[in-house]
């Protein structure tokens, strides 16, 4: 394959740049909607796009027939042409000749079909059995494999296999016209033995929802809110993590002003960092899709902006270095700058001491979902309680934090020492191409000044 993908790329002679991409994958999914399995589906892949640069301009070939090879090559050199108005600006890298396999523990790929079906319906038949206020549940299951050939204009080489799985529960309870969910959403990169023995979570899930619909709607204000490490996760990720993607910070003047490098956005004690060579999770890979190595690249250190996340066009733009972030869903698009696994850094107030002298305020945990435009933030925690006098108290409902990430960042009074990654079964979107896989992480951290919608 090196042969001919070289032979290929022999004719864009005359680009300033030209990369090849090749995947064979295989993927299962099943899904529930209430009592019935909804969907079963297995499919198999094989394609490749080719990508050239000439005078700034690019030109993108998707391809199911490597006999396409060498006219995609032509096609894509020739669209780049057409475009190309100006220099290049495209940082360097050094040429990688590798060959890399996943550490796997339970290979999804040697699980029956059947054996999979079962596990869902256990979980199903849990959520079903929990409580007569059940009124629907929804299940979700994927994996993924892939296998991807690489190769540059520059002389990479490398071939990279991956596994994706992911798991998404939802329970959903209904008392008259009172509808209320909870949910549990797993996911690993390498054993599928994670999405395994998860039959207490699954009733855990269910009843949560039953106690939803008992729980009073909290009353709207500005608390002094704990935030527990799966939401603090996709807060840094949702809030943050996006702002710090280098083509959005090129494309936009003002986001320019607000991301300037040493800015102070938080306390000393607050480090963000995001990484593909943190080993073992959804967003960890060792080589990007421009063939760049991964790093684990610090977008704040001690509370000072340091970093951003940078494919290579836009590290050439910016005068900076890449940071091995250029991702692609598949092959069917070109690589965009993305996050990997974004986290807050763990910090040193045990949980207990966040509670301490809290006369009132909230327990926020997990993440429902949100919205994010520029710094501006919504998000729906999944479960809250009450704080009162130091203690975790009675269960709210209806929790929405908003606020401005830059404010939110500098309110933060505390960080935990409990870090954990939230190995979630969800993704993120970007540009059209979604569900990426990427994890995120955090300790529980401690906020003033919160705006909590409600009542």
């Amino acid at each position: 394959m090196r042969d001919q993908l070289a032979d290929a790329l022999k004719a864009g002679a005359g680009a300033d740049y030209v990369e090849i991409r090749l995947q064979r994958s295989a993927s299962t999914h099943l899904s529930y909607r209430g009592r019935e399995i909804e969907q079963v589906g297995r499919a198999t892949g094989l394609g490749g796009a080719v990508r050239a640069l000439v005078k700034g301009g690019w030109g993108f070939v998707c391809f199911n027939d490597l006999a396409d090879l060498r006219s995609s090559v032509e096609l894509a050199v020739h669209q780049a042409r057409l475009v190309g108005r100006e220099e290049s600006r495209f940082a360097p890298a050094e040429p990688v000749v590798d060959s890399v396999w996943p550490a796997l523990g339970k290979d999804p790929r040697l699980i029956p079909l059947s054996e999979k079906k079962r596990l869902l319906d256990e979980y199903n038949e849990v959520i079903w059995r929990t409580s007569d206020k059940i009124q629907t549940s929804i299940i979700r299951y994927h994996d993924l494999s892939r296998f991807s050939y690489f190769a540059n204009s520059e002389g990479s080489y490398i071939e990279q296999e991956m596994v994706d799985m992911s798991l998404v529960i939802v329970a959903v309870a209904r008392d008259g016209g009172d509808v209320q969910q909870a949910f549990l959403s797993r996911g690993s990169a390498t054993d599928f033995g994670a999405l395994e023995n998860l039959h207490a979570e699954v009733e855990d899930v269910a009843r949560r929802a039953v106690r939803l619909l008992s729980a009073q709607p909290v009353k709207g204000g500005t608390y002094t809110v704990i935030i527990d490490p799966r939401l603090a996760g996709v807060f840094i990720h949702e809030a943050f993590g996006h702002l710090s993607e280098a083509d959005h910070v090129y494309e936009n003047e003002r986001l320019r002003e607000l991301m300037q490098l040493g800015r102070r956005f938080g306390p000393p004690e607050l480090n963000v960092f995001d990484g593909a060579a943190v080993p073992g999770l959804r967003g960890s890979y060792r080589y990007d899709d421009e063939g760049v190595p991964a790093q684990k690249s610090y977008l704040i250190r001690e509370g000072v902006l340091v970093g951003r996340l940078h494919s290579r066009e836009t590290a050439g733009k910016m005068s900076e270095a890449p940071t091995g972030n250029a991702r692609a869903i598949n092959y069917q698009f070109p690589p965009l700058v993305r996050m990997t696994n974004t986290a807050i850094e763990n910090g040193t107030v045990p949980f207990e001491d966040m509670l301490a002298d809290i006369k009132l305020g909230i327990y926020a945990k997990d993440a429902y979902g949100g919205e994010t435009t520029m710094e501006m933030f919504t998000f729906s925690a999944a479960q809250a309680f009450m704080i009162r006098n130091g203690q975790i108290a009675e269960e709210v409902r209806g929790v929405n934090l908003t606020g401005n990430v830059f404010e939110t960042l500098a309110n933060i009074e505390a960080i935990g020492n409990d870090f954990r990654w939230n190995h979630s079964g969800g993704g993120c979107g970007k540009g059209g191409q979604s569900p990426l896989p990427v994890d995120e992480g955090s300790p529980h951290i401690r906020v003033r000044n919160v705006v909590v919608g409600g009542e």
